[in-house]
Formats: structure tokens, sequence, C-alpha cells
């Protein structure tokens, strides 16, 4: 019986027959639909999945006409980075990095991040960071968003002014880890809203919070009113771009618009996001090493395809190193982005990447 390459979900290159796929894809969207209570994906689509798994091709593509934008994190520091962020390790400017994604790479947009990538350390240094952003405007034509995350865990000890949740929960403190999480969304929520306002003056595109909701339902509300107050006070296009499939708990009780945030999944993480004026939602779908890619990749558009289908906003789905139903791997291959790129565009109906 034929056998098709194909990858774990830890980028080991495998063999599967059609019908082994078939039952991985359908055993992906079934796990899916009952954690997300959504539907699963129809027989065509499983069909379509099917296919784009089946093409002998290494790389896949979808037809003319099917192209969606592509919008990014962490931006130029794939380039300047080490190869354990994912990075090339290239002696690059920023200024530089921006440009070549545009004149040599042609994407659709880029965004400029500091080296840390989060707010709370680009605070100190906004001054440097608009001058940086305002030269970069001046010399380029593509749309630049501002990249940054949330990441709560900064505000936490050692590293911030308040008491650590993942100390004060097992030593049984639970008022006091409610307490840090609070206090942390209200600081969190300023400096967000000061950094976005600043690089508004020098004339940003956009903000892009990524991985938000990394530490939490503190993380995702914090982002949320951050949202909302700078959509009310600049013209930014704001992007949100989720950490995860579902919101994790560690408050537990901490609610946006009358919605508890614990828990939700990506098809109501987006409403949300509309809620507090977000223009684009990015979700994100984690990917299980231990699984096949098909398995992976089924679970992803069906969280993602539910996703499309309640959003009034664009939804830029997260691809990449673990998510979207790659590979867990630094460099995931290009067989297998390109198969979930097309299965995103073509299944979930995203209208970007």
């Amino acid at each position: 019986m034929k056998k098709h390459l194909t990858r774990r979900g830890d980028g080991a290159l495998i063999e599967m027959t059609s019908e082994e796929i078939m039952i991985a894809l359908e055993a992906g969207t079934e796990d899916a639909a009952d954690r997300g209570k959504i539907a699963p994906l129809s027989k065509d689509d499983l069909e379509c999945l099917l296919d784009i798994f089946m093409d002998t091709n290494r790389v896949v593509s979808v037809a003319h006409g099917e192209e969606v934008v592509v919008t990014h994190d962490i931006g130029t520091l794939r380039l300047m980075g080490d190869q354990g962020n994912s990075g090339v390790g290239i002696p690059l400017s920023r200024l530089q990095g921006i440009q070549v994604h545009e004149r040599a790479f042609c994407s659709d947009t880029m965004e400029l991040g500091h080296i840390d990538y989060s707010f709370k350390p680009v605070k100190p240094v906004i001054a440097m960071e608009q001058q940086e952003m305002e030269s970069a405007l001046l010399s380029t034509i593509i749309p630049l968003f501002y990249g940054a995350m949330p990441n709560l865990g900064t505000y936490y000890s050692p590293d911030g002014p308040f008491g650590n949740p993942s100390d004060l929960l097992p030593a049984g403190k639970v008022k006091e880890a409610y307490e840090a999480q609070e206090s942390a969304v209200e600081h969190a929520t300023r400096d967000m809203v000061y950094v976005g306002q600043k690089l508004a003056q020098v004339g940003c595109d956009g903000i892009n919070f990524d991985t938000t909701g990394a530490a939490g339902d503190a993380d995702f509300k914090a982002t949320l009113h951050a949202v909302e107050k700078l959509k009310k006070t600049t013209d930014l296009t704001v992007q949100v771009g989720m950490a995860g499939e579902f919101v994790l708990g560690m408050h537990g009780g901490l609610e946006y618009g009358g919605r508890r945030l614990a828990g939700l999944y990506c098809h109501d993480q987006v409403k949300l996001a509309e809620k507090a004026g977000a223009d684009i939602f990015g979700p994100a779908v984690n990917t299980k090493p231990s699984k096949d890619m098909p398995w992976n990749l089924a679970r992803a558009v069906t969280f993602v395809k539910a996703c499309v289908e309640v959003s009034n906003i664009p939804v830029h789905v997260n691809m990449g190193m673990g998510v979207g139903g790659i590979p867990v791997f630094e460099t995931p291959p290009i067989d297998a982005v390109s198969r979930a790129s097309k299965a995103m565009v073509q299944i979930a109906k995203v209208d970007g990447l």
C-alpha cells in the first residue's frame, strides 16, 4: 500500500498511508470539536485536507486569487537573532532588516520590535524606539507595526514589583495571588497604552500585541483594556495575537464585558477582541509533538474555522513553530509550513497568516 511522507508533531519525517492519514484527520477534528464545543470539519473539508497531505510536491500553494495578507511577529529579529530564537544570526540593523523584508522578501507588512520584545522593558527606552520607528517609516513604504508581548510575567517577582502567583498559589496564598495579578493588570495596561501612544506620535501604523494571554486570564484582560484605550486615543491599527488555543485561568475570576476570560477558546476570544476594538485577530492553536501532523492540522483548522465563522474582523492565524498545525521545531520544514498554510486558507478561510 502506497505511503505518503508527512511529519510528526516534533518535525520528524514519517510515512503514512492515505487510510492512516484520514483516521488521524478525523481524530484531530473530533478532539477540537469536543474541547471547543464546536462543529467538526465536514467530509468535504477532510477530503480537501487529505488531498493536501497526499500531494507529492514538496512545497504546495494556493491557486491564483486565493493569496492572503501576511503579518509578522518578532519581525526583523528573525534575521538578527540567534538560532535558539529561530533567527539566522545575520548582523543587520533593524532598519536594514525591515528594508530587506520590503525590497527582497516582498512582505505585505512588517514590524519593528525591541530585542526584549515585551512592553515593560520597552517603556524606559521608548524615546529611542520612537526615533527608530520614525527612521524606518521615512525610508520605507511597507505598513509598519510595532510588536511586543504583554508578558504579564515581567510584573511578578523576581523581575517585577508584585508577588509571583506561581509561588503564591502553591503556598496556599490565594488572596495574595489574586491581588498580585489584579495589580499587574493595572500596571501592564498603563505601560502598553503609554508605549502605543508614544509610537502613534511618530506615525506608527499599528501595534501588534503578540502572545497575548501567555500569563493567563490577567494577561488577556490587560491587553483588552489596552486595546480599548488605544483605539479611543490614537488612530493605530491594532492586531491581537494569542498565545494558545484557550485562556489559562491563572486567576479564574477575571472578566471583560461581563464574560469570564478563563477557559475561552479562540472563537470566543475573537468576540472580546472585537469588543475592545481590535482590527485584526490572531488565533493560536498549539501543536502536540507526540501526535502526527495530520492530527494536529485537522485540529488546528477546526478551531480556526470556527473562529473565522463568528469573526467580524480579519483573522490572521498564528502559523509557525508549534502553532497552527506546524511542528514544534525552531526552523519548521517548508513541506509542513506550506501544507498548513494552504489548509488554513482553503478550509478555514482565514484572511491572513
